[in-house]
């Protein structure tokens, strides 16, 4: 390739030597012309093109360019790196033959007229240059020659680029790489608070020395180091007290920056994150409070969620309301630590803490007032003057608070709880706003423990009613009763299940499961009626099972009781030669209950079946019962309980029963209370759905003394400890009653046809 220089036309001169413009024309318009020979790669420039690429000295008037004095490559140099490739490709077109580009020159050469001509531009602005072409074929169509022209685009982009970034409503200024400003766009000076001051030349560090050291800085020079853009956002402090969202592209002149103010933005997002968190905190709060009944369970669960999201740690206290308003009526029931290697400190400070109060002052106004009281400095000094000296006053310097709120949790009309929210010397004092969201989380939270102290009074009512129901077991010689009685965990924790163990006048020994249908205080009460009238009806007239249950079915009809329940009714009969056996026989009638299980002295299992179950209590007066009979040997042990033992949700019945037996055979060696509290660990969920009971009997041999784990015996006055025995003439059933069981109630009334049948299992 060969550059040379040609000399402008004559002054005046057209192609054909007519006059046409002047040099000073076309110098004036930074107009050249060149010559590409694509055959041999020789390039013609002329003068002026040559001074608009540096390639000569544009002092010179008419500067010769010899082929030896200038590598002819050199042109091609002074085009910029990344624009190369495309100028070439433009000159020579696939197809068409004009060219028309806009292409950069190499920022590190001389520009036209010198460094400092009179259209020298800032340091690190490039320099345009608009070619136009057009490529010559020859006879078989190939490439032969590119005429064309080219002129200094710079001012023209310049300010045509100038007017669209001053329009642009993004901020914008850009560096050299000595870090001073070689321009800055209206939106810019704006939010620098620089409006009407050129920038240009300022040292961006001596502008705005905060940002040294600031993540402008650190962003910045790792742009310019690695080349590769960054975008992030940083905050400027006063005067310009604002959030900016920054992208700084670097470039081989230096570094351009995109910014905008996003204070306003970050603020209004701070607010919307805000009240989400608050949202979500309180139906955090809520959903949690609402899964449990416990109170202290319930505020160990406050404070889980009160910490670390308001506070570094904090101890929630109930109020015990037989001491209402007196700091010594309070409990700290629930504690929780950001930091898990501080949780046995504070779980043991919480230990010790009222104990060892001088001082409640805090306390009481906290409670009487239900004012918030708060130390913003000073916590660890303020607690430490209030306790006496000892572990909590020692462990207090250990957890160190430096500030902390205390306010009152209220439900109905009264105080239930404190929160007492400290943190440590590195979070700050408790702000106004997260103070106001503790509160708001402790109204929710006061409700949900007003609600557990509402429903633990009527769960204490109702236990207590259904307990005085379900009076102690007898126990004649030698036969030992147990029974045990468990509460659902859900609802109002009672139901109406219960068990009974009585002696008839005649000596024989009764005992009795059942269940009415419900689970609540109305359940309990009717669960009542029913054990009542059907022991009754058992002592006054000394009748069998079946004919006890059809007793009870009448009177519930006669009585207008609304109320359904299953049921066991069993006799453990002996006569005189059976005692002399050493046996027993069992009577039983079924009503729609699960069956009763037997277990031999050598650990069988067999539930008792006998004639099936009939229907239930209460669904059907009239109903016939049916009665079944088994002879018990010595050792022979029996189970009657209720459904909640076998079934549950995730459990069917049948299951549940072959579990139960299974589990019993494994049991049997152990004595009666100890196979009772066993079945219940073992069969029984950590929070029963259904309340339980069961009455469980055992037949000890009766040649030999009552066994010790037996226990005394228990029977009432006037009757026999042995059931063999006669009876205490004084206490025989009236004359007016049945001597037939199967009889009538009504003495004018047909007999029954259809009498209890005896059906051996």
């Amino acid at each position: 390739m060969v550059a040379e220089t040609l000399d402008p036309a004559p002054p005046g001169a057209g192609p054909d030597g007519a006059t046409t413009t002047t040099p000073e024309a076309v110098r004036a318009a930074r107009l050249g012309a060149f010559t590409w020979d694509v055959a041999t790669g020789r390039v013609v420039l002329d003068a002026s093109l040559a001074r608009l690429l540096g390639l000569v000295d544009a002092s010179a008037e008419r500067p010769p360019l010899a082929e030896a004095d200038v590598d002819p490559r050199a042109a091609l140099r002074r085009v910029h790196p990344d624009d190369r490739t495309r100028l070439l490709r433009a000159l020579l077109p696939a197809d068409g033959t004009d060219v028309d580009v806009d292409v950069r020159l190499a920022p590190d050469g001389p520009g036209p007229d010198g460094p400092v001509g009179p259209d020298a531009l800032d340091p690190g602005v490039p320099r345009w240059l608009q070619v136009r072409a057009t490529l010559e074929r020859d006879a078989s169509g190939r490439a032969s020659r590119v005429l064309g022209i080219a002129f200094d685009a710079t001012r023209r982009d310049g300010l045509r680029t100038s007017a669209l970034l001053d329009a642009m409503p993004t901020a914008f200024f850009s560096l050299d790489r000595a870090w001073r400003f070689t321009y800055a766009n209206a939106a810019a000076e704006t939010l620098l608070t620089r409006t009407g001051v050129d920038l240009r030349g300022g040292d961006l560090w001596e502008l705005f020395p905060d940002a040294v050291g600031s993540a402008f800085e650190t962003h910045y020079r790792a742009a310019v180091a690695t080349g590769q853009p960054v975008a992030f956002e940083a905050y400027y402090p006063p005067p310009l007290d604002a959030t900016y969202e920054v992208q700084a592209w670097p470039g081989s002149d230096g570094l351009a920056v995109y910014f905008e103010d996003v204070t306003n933005r970050r603020r209004t997002m701070a607010v919307a994150a805000r009240e989400t968190r608050r949202a979500a905190l309180l139906a955090s709060v809520t959903s949690q409070l609402a899964e449990t009944l416990e109170a202290e369970q319930g505020v160990t669960r406050l404070a889980e969620l009160l910490v670390p999201a308001l506070g570094d740690w904090c101890v929630v206290t109930l109020v015990d309301h037989d001491h209402h308003g007196t700091w010594r009526g309070l409990k700290d029931a629930g504690c929780a630590h950001a930091d898990p290697a501080a949780r046995p400190v504070l779980e043991r400070y919480v230990d010790l803490r009222l104990a060892q109060l001088e001082d409640t002052l805090a306390l009481q106004r906290a409670l009487e007032s239900g004012q918030v009281v708060s130390a913003t400095s000073g916590a660890t000094e303020m607690i430490r003057a209030n306790l006496r000296p000892g572990e909590a006053r020692d462990l207090i310097d250990v957890l160190a608070p430096e500030s902390g709120v205390m306010f009152a949790l209220r439900g109905r009309g009264r105080t239930v709880g404190l929160v007492t929210l400290f943190n440590g010397a590195g979070r700050g004092p408790i702000s106004a706003d997260d103070l106001a969201l503790a509160q708001d989380v402790g109204a929710r939270a006061g409700l949900a423990l007003d609600t557990m102290r509402l429903y633990h009074q009527q769960r204490t009512l109702a236990e207590v009613l259904q307990r005085s129901l379900l009076t102690a077991p007898v126990e004649p010689d030698h036969v030992q009763v147990a029974v045990r009685y468990v509460p659902a965990a859900e609802a109002a924790q009672v139901g109406g299940d219960w068990y009974d163990a009585f002696l008839q006048r005649g000596g024989a020994t009764v005992v009795v499961i059942g269940d009415v249908v419900g689970h609540d205080v109305s359940a309990a009460a009717s669960m009542g009626q029913i054990r009542s009238l059907l022991r009754g009806i058992a002592v006054t007239t000394g009748a069998g099972p079946a004919h006890v249950l059809t007793e009870v079915d009448a009177a519930l009809a006669t009585l207008r009781t609304d109320a359904i329940a299953t049921a066991v009714a069993a006799r453990i009969e002996q006569t005189p030669e059976q005692l002399a056996a050493g046996v027993r026989t069992l009577r039983w009638s079924n009503a729609g209950h699960p069956p009763p299980m037997r277990i031999s002295p050598e650990g069988t299992v067999h539930p008792l079946v006998g004639t099936g179950s009939d229907l239930l209590l209460g669904v059907l007066p009239g109903t016939t019962r049916t009665e079944s009979v088994v002879e018990l040997e010595p050792g022979t042990t029996l189970l009657l309980y209720t459904d909640g033992l076998v079934e549950r949700r995730d459990q069917p019945a049948e299951l549940g029963i072959a579990r139960l037996r299974a589990t019993l055979a494994r049991l049997a060696d152990l004595d009666l209370e100890a196979v009772c509290d066993a079945l219940l660990e073992e069969l029984l969920p950590q929070r029963p759905q259904d309340d339980v009971a069961l009455v469980a009997v055992r037949l000890h041999p009766q040649d030999r003394p009552r066994p010790p784990e037996a226990g005394p015996v228990v029977v009432p006055p006037g009757l026999p400890a042995d059931p063999a025995a006669p009876a205490d003439p004084d206490t025989e059933p009236d004359a007016a009653a049945p001597a037939d069981p199967g009889a009538p109630s009504d003495p004018a009334a047909p007999a029954d046809p259809a009498r209890p049948r005896e059906v051996a299992p």
